[in-house]
């Protein structure tokens, strides 16, 4: 793999990958840990990523249908499941099974175990099988570390705007969840802060816009791995849920067959505003076998 050195435009050095500079290294070096104010502002323009829905519509329906099965969508730090509202009506209409996350209690790290895995099991109960999970957010790092615990359930992670990779203050809540859940981001182990950044055991993507403003996107992109994959779609945090361009995108990767992945392409309608890329970390170039004289 090529990782050669490459001049970017603001005068910073970037890593080229394949020909395609990792700006994620040169975002790391020059982002502050959360996305700034001008981005935090901008936030205001979601109710319009909401007026957007109505004339996608007909594209948005023409997404690919999957095999309809059983989908749980895990909404954001100190949110319900009217935030996911939307986007599980749009995948009840593709054909899929989709459960709300159905918990009152507000999302933090060390619920985990007691209600994350918990809730996993009863949905797979009465799916039969494996299920997909959808999160947004922190919902995004419960579906990533779920799946990490209990990959024989899971048969997809679709993560939206989570804030899963390096810093966890890469974001401009950070003070409101260690106040609310009495948890210290400092007290978080750093062997859970070192498994976070590791790609899953199941194939997933991550959602992410370079103008959110509430968390770092450098934050919400996946190290290079076989089965993992990071799509650009432009929008603030608030609105990805209900932005046109992120629901294409989940609805195409839950139509994959199960225990399959396939980059994502986008449609021609699509193309100018989804992307993939770049990794947060790619692979290092493995070291080629000595050759033995004969």
């Amino acid at each position: 793999m090529d990782l050669s050195e490459s001049s970017t435009d603001d005068g910073r050095h970037g890593r080229r990958i394949h020909g395609v500079v990792d700006e994620a290294v040169v975002a790391r070096a020059s982002l502050e840990k959360s996305p700034g104010l001008g981005y935090l502002i901008a936030e205001a323009r979601a109710p319009l990523e909401a007026a957007a829905l109505f004339p996608a519509l007909p594209f948005l329906l023409r997404a690919p249908r999957g095999d309809g099965h059983h989908v749980v969508a895990i909404p954001p730090f100190g949110a319900g499941d009217a935030f996911t509202t939307v986007m599980r009506a749009y995948l009840g209409q593709l054909g899929y099974k989709v459960h709300p996350w159905g918990r009152s209690e507000i999302l933090a790290l060390h619920r985990l175990g007691t209600v994350a895995e918990a809730r996993l099991r009863e949905v797979t109960a009465e799916a039969g099988g494996q299920v997909s999970l959808i999160g947004h957010s922190l919902g995004g790092i419960y579906a990533r570390e779920v799946a990490r615990e209990a990959p024989e359930h899971v048969r997809r992670v679709i993560t939206v705007g989570s804030p899963f990779g390096g810093d966890l203050k890469s974001n401009v809540v950070w003070p409101m969840y260690e106040a609310i859940t009495g948890t210290r981001i400092k007290s978080i182990p750093s062997s859970f802060l070192e498994r976070m950044n590791e790609p899953l055991p199941v194939p997933s993507t991550a959602i992410y816009s370079r103008s959110d403003g509430v968390v770092a996107w450098h934050s919400c992109i996946d190290e290079e791995a076989p089965e993992a994959e990071n799509v650009q779609v432009p929008g603030s945090h608030i609105g990805l849920l209900h932005n046109p361009a992120a629901l294409y995108v989940i609805a195409d990767r839950l139509a994959q067959p199960p225990g399959t992945h396939r980059d994502f392409e986008a449609p021609m309608w699509l193309k100018m505003f989804a992307h993939r890329g770049p990794w947060r970390r790619a692979r290092a170039a493995s070291t080629p076998p000595p050759v033995v004289a004969r």
